[in-house]
This record gives C-alpha cells, structure tokens and sequence, in this order.
C-alpha cells in the first residue's frame, strides 16, 4: 500500500514583505534596495500620411500658376495702356496703300468660247482595208504630213488595166488618122467616093474620144491610189483615232477616222451688247487693231492677248448682242478648243490718272469713301468719285492726289480720328 508523500511546508516569507495591516502605510525599511522601475508602456507607431504631403504640393502648383497668370495679365494690360496708363491712347494696326499715277483701259467685256478658226474630220474617199496609221493622237501634224495608209493594191491594178486600154484604143486612132490621109489623097485623085471620106473622118473623131474616155478612166484610177494614201489637209492637234488598223472603210461612212483642230493661230467668239458697239465700229473703219484679252473663267488670271478680227453680220434679236471674232496666236497652246474665257476688249486707253487698290474703297447707302491716313498717323473719312475699274485697280477722278495712303484693310475698327499704326500692303506700292 503506497503512502502519500509527506506535505513539505511552505517556508516563511519576511516580515518585511508581508503585506501591511488596512490602514496602515508601511515604512520601506532602512537600507533597504528600492524596487526596479517599470519602463512606460511603448507608443503606438504614427500612421503614414503620405496622402497629406501630396494636397499640399498639389496645391502649390496651383498657387504658382495662379501667381504667374496674374503676372501676366498685369504686364499685358500695361503693354495695351502703353507709358502713359490710358487705353484710349492706344494706335490700331492697319494694312495701308497708296494712289499712284498710271495708265488704265476702258474695257468692253463678254464670255466667250475658243473656237478654232479650222476643224477637218478626215474621212476615207475609197474603200479598202486600213493598213497603217501614221500619227500618234494628240500630234501637232504639218500639213501634207502622212497620216493613213489603205490598201491601194486593188487601185493599182485598176490602173494597169485602163492603161493598156489606152494604149490599145491609142494605137486605133492613129491607125484611122492614116487611113484618113490616104483617103484625102484617093478623093483628090477621084479613086474613092467622098462618102468613105467623111465615114473615115467621123471614124478618127470616134477613137479620139474614145482615148480620151481612157486618159479620164486612168487618171480617176491613179486618184483612187493617190486618196489611198491620206496626208494632213491642215495643220493642227490630232485628236483621238476613231477608226484601228485592220478594218474596212468606206467612203459612205459617217464617222471619220480622226479629227484634226487648228490651235495656232486660235480664235475666241464673244458677244457684246448693241449699245456697245458704235464706238468699236467707228474705230475699225478708222482701221485701228483693238486688242483682246483672254481672262481664265473665274476672271482672276489673264491667259493670253490677241487683236479683234471681225464682226458678226447681224445682232440678235433675242439678247440684243452681237458677235466678234478675236485672233490670238496662241503660242503656248495656253487656249484650248472649247474653253470658256472672259474676253476683255480695250475700248480705250487712259493715262496719267489717279489709281487705287479697288480693296480700299468703302462704300455706303450715300457715299463712297476712303479712310485717309494723315501726317500725324490718325485717319480721316474722305469722299471719293470713282472712274473706270478693271480687275484690282479703280481710278480716281477727285479726292485724292497721287501719293496719298488710305488703309486697306481693318477699317471696321476706325472711326473718324483714331490712330493706327500702317504697314504698306507691297502690291499697292
């Protein structure tokens, strides 16, 4: 039987460490070791605000814009005022030209159409086959330059043929001229009746015709072979080919083989109105070469000059206009056949005037005007009376003086008395 073990006694704790009665506050003991101090509890560890510092930067950016903007404004806003702090001080720029003296046309004016003075369509005047073609589309051929080949075989043996017609119907006749001779001297002689005579006399005049019959034959036959080889009747602008190598023509077709356009020298047909006309009439019968100009159809550029040819024979009853005929050599092929062109016609000439740029002209319900630039660089509004106008230019019969500058352009910020600041337009110098 097993004993349990033996209760071991729990030792004794120090009168000094047993806790005090209540209500008493014990004494530390003399010469006693002081506790050990307990470290204060740790702090918790701060949390990283990384979001702080980038609203903050963000927001420094702004201020420094800001900043910078209003810098800004405030240095334009003394640039506008300029030294003296006042915005109504301040010059307008302007783009200005000036009235100079020249020479400017009266022009009568119509659109017109380039018309060739020749147009050929080349046909075939024989049948056969077409053997070769000779030009390339689009050549400017001389005239007599090849330009077709038919077959001319067939012609040529047609040739060969009514030749030795000839030749026989030929030898016929001078065999009756003898016969005719010995019979004149037998008539003289009184061997033969007069009647063979005259029979032998009508027989020469029947062969003669009848080789004159051949010699026409032969020479339609050698024509024939002549049309089988085509030359250029004009010269000109060969169009497109109508007709390929290979095929059979004839000269009953309707259509042609090409088209052949004369382009040098070239004409414009243009029209004018009827009241227009005594003053053209009157100086070509003095015999005066008035001079065209052709202008691109928008009337911006011009495109060649020419002189004026003829007139039609007759106005038209339902416009009220007549036809003219104008010449040019056309040496650029700058006019092409059915081109619309405004032609310009000099009616007369007039030198030593006033001109102005036509852009620095105003106009209102009462007046026409110019700004005009004075010496102390401020504007003033000036009447104006016009004269003749061409494309850029008007004359100017009062109002201005050759050498006076008006502005061009930004005129819709003037007013009488303002101030501009003028830069010269170079094509109104």
């Amino acid at each position: 039987m097993n004993n349990p073990p033996p209760e071991i006694a729990a030792p004794e704790q120090p009168q000094a460490l047993l806790a005090p009665p209540p209500g008493s506050i014990p004494e530390p003991p003399k010469n006693a070791p002081e506790p050990p101090k307990t470290p204060p509890p740790a702090k918790p560890a701060p949390r990283r605000r990384w979001w702080l510092w980038a609203v903050a930067l963000v927001v420094l950016i702004l201020l420094a814009f800001f900043w910078f903007r209003g810098r800004e404004s405030t240095a334009a806003s003394k640039g506008k005022t300029g030294k003296g702090g006042k915005g109504a001080a301040a010059s307008t720029p302007v783009v200005a030209t000036e009235a100079v003296k020249g020479n400017i046309g009266v022009y009568v004016t119509g659109l017109g159409a380039i018309t060739p003075i020749y147009t050929v369509t080349v046909k075939s005047r024989v049948d056969g086959q077409l053997m070769q073609v000779r030009f390339k589309e689009g050549d400017l051929v001389q005239q007599g330059d090849p330009l077709v080949e038919i077959d001319p075989r067939p012609y040529e043996a047609v040739v060969i043929q009514v030749a030795g017609q000839l030749t026989r119907d030929e030898a016929l006749l001078a065999n009756a001229r003898i016969d005719l001779a010995r019979y004149i001297t037998l008539v003289k002689q009184d061997a033969v009746p007069e009647q063979m005579l005259a029979t032998q006399r009508a027989l020469v005049t029947q062969d003669e015709g009848t080789v004159t019959n051949d010699q026409g034959l032969l020479d339609a036959a050698k024509l024939n072979v002549t049309y089988c080889h085509i030359a250029a009747p004009i010269t000109g602008i060969v169009g497109l080919r109508l007709v390929d190598p290979g095929n059979i023509v004839h000269a009953t077709d309707t259509n042609g083989m090409l088209v052949i356009t004369q382009i040098q020298p070239i004409s414009v047909i243009f029209p004018i109105g009827e009241d227009q006309l005594p003053p053209i009439l009157q100086k070509m019968r003095g015999g005066a070469r008035l001079t065209v100009d052709a202008w691109d159809r928008e009337d911006k550029k011009k495109i060649a000059t020419g002189t004026l040819e003829t007139l039609d024979n007759q106005i038209d009853q339902t416009t009220g206009t007549l036809k003219l005929r104008a010449i040019f050599q056309n040496d650029n092929r700058e006019l092409f056949p059915n081109q619309f062109v405004n032609a310009h016609l000099l009616q007369q000439g007039k030198t030593g005037v006033t001109l102005l740029e036509s852009a620095a002209i105003q106009r209102n319900t009462n007046n026409t005007y110019v700004y005009l630039i004075k010496p102390d660089s401020t504007v003033t509004v000036r009447n104006i009376t016009l004269g003749t106008t061409d494309a850029s230019q008007t004359e100017i019969t009062s109002g201005l003086m050759p050498g006076d500058k008006v502005v061009m352009t930004g005129v819709d910020k003037l007013q009488e008395g303002s101030k501009v600041v003028a830069t010269m337009n170079p094509a109104g110098k």
